[in-house]
């Protein structure tokens, strides 16, 4: 009696000892998934609000900082799930959805004109602030967090500005290197900005008037060069035709 009642404790224990195991795996696996999903969650709460607070002077209008306040808050209270006894995320939750009540009057304005950086480096962070903001955008539409002719009449503004900024920068340094005779150059910064014109879907005042003026800049240089190279052809003949003359002229006798 004794041995089989020892046997059957064994087999109990490792049965148990097996089952422990598997529920501290699942436990470990629930923990390493819930850090996971509240490190994207804090990523997810960071670009947006780095994006509202705006570093890079990207034009935000009321409807977008609207959404963005309605993502923080979102996101906010995901973590607040998954962290029940953090009190900051609390409180900064309550900031948030105190701000939707008040409809946030306090969001600026789109800037209605265009002031290009003065360094490639702010340009560079205003392009990325615009596709950051562009995406963030069509999550939250995917999401069903966003009206979706709010959705097309922002994508449109933001995408006008990309190209705008894009436009304007090829055109400043083709001025520079046209400035500096640099006409090879200068003619590739504004093909460039003339094919970043043709390549939108849409038409408007600013991109017609834009194609007009680079396509008549490009006219331009292109008469420019033909008249250098002209220039450049006679010069090196009158050098040919003086050396064939050096050439064949008498000798002197000395």
């Amino acid at each position: 009696m004794l041995v089989p009642l020892i046997i059957t404790l064994v087999i109990a224990l490792v049965v148990i000892a097996v089952i422990v195991n598997v529920i501290q795996q699942h436990r470990q696996r629930l923990e390493a998934l819930k850090r996971a999903e509240y490190s994207k969650l804090r990523n997810t709460l960071e670009d947006t609000e780095d994006v509202l607070m705006n570093p890079a002077n990207v034009p935000i209008s009321a409807a977008l900082s609207l959404m963005l306040l309605k993502r923080i808050s979102y996101t906010l209270k995901a973590m607040v799930e998954l962290e029940p006894s953090a009190r900051d995320l609390k409180q900064r939750l309550t900031d948030i959805e105190q701000q939707l009540k008040e409809g946030n009057k306090d969001a600026p304005l789109p800037a209605e004109g265009l002031s290009l950086p003065d360094n490639d480096q702010q340009l560079i962070n205003l392009i990325k602030g615009i596709k950051k903001l562009r995406n963030m955008l069509r999550t939250e539409h995917a999401r069903g967090n966003a009206d979706t002719q709010m959705v097309l009449t922002e994508d449109r503004r933001l995408e006008s500005l990309q190209l705008k900024i894009n436009v304007e920068s090829q055109i400043k340094r083709g001025h520079q290197a046209r400035t500096n005779n640099m006409l090879g150059s200068a003619r590739q910064y504004y093909e460039k900005a003339l094919l970043s014109l043709n390549g939108v879907a849409f038409q408007d005042e600013y991109i017609n008037s834009r194609k007009a003026e680079v396509s008549q800049v490009l006219e331009d240089i292109a008469t420019e060069l033909k008249a250098g190279n002209l220039r450049d052809r006679a010069k090196k003949e009158e050098k040919e035709n003086k050396d064939l003359d050096e050439l064949f002229a008498p000798k002197r006798k000395w």
